[in-house]
């Protein structure tokens, strides 16, 4: 993984904008229930309601995967040598 900087501008933010900041290497991690699973992911298959999920999510919010630990999500980014950045 690298440590490139990135500027990002104040104010609201287009979805194409987004898309382009770091050149498709940011991701973030979005906590979830199994109920909220389908609008994200909508091909994943019916599980339990009311689990506790984990996303990692490209900067566009284009869904990379969902599973049940925060760790794996982010060990995902890792691999595919993804910049995880936090959500304020």
């Amino acid at each position: 993984m690298t440590s490139d900087h990135f500027v990002v501008p104040d104010g609201p933010i287009s979805p194409s904008e987004l898309a382009s900041i770091g050149g498709g290497r940011l991701a973030y991690v979005k906590t979830m229930t199994s109920d909220e699973l389908h609008e994200a992911f909508p091909l994943a298959p019916a599980l339990q309601p009311g689990l506790k999920l984990f996303a990692l999510l490209a900067a566009d919010g284009t869904p990379i995967l969902v599973t049940d630990t925060r760790e794996a999500a982010l060990a995902n980014a890792w691999e595919n040598e993804l910049l995880t950045v936090s959500l304020h």
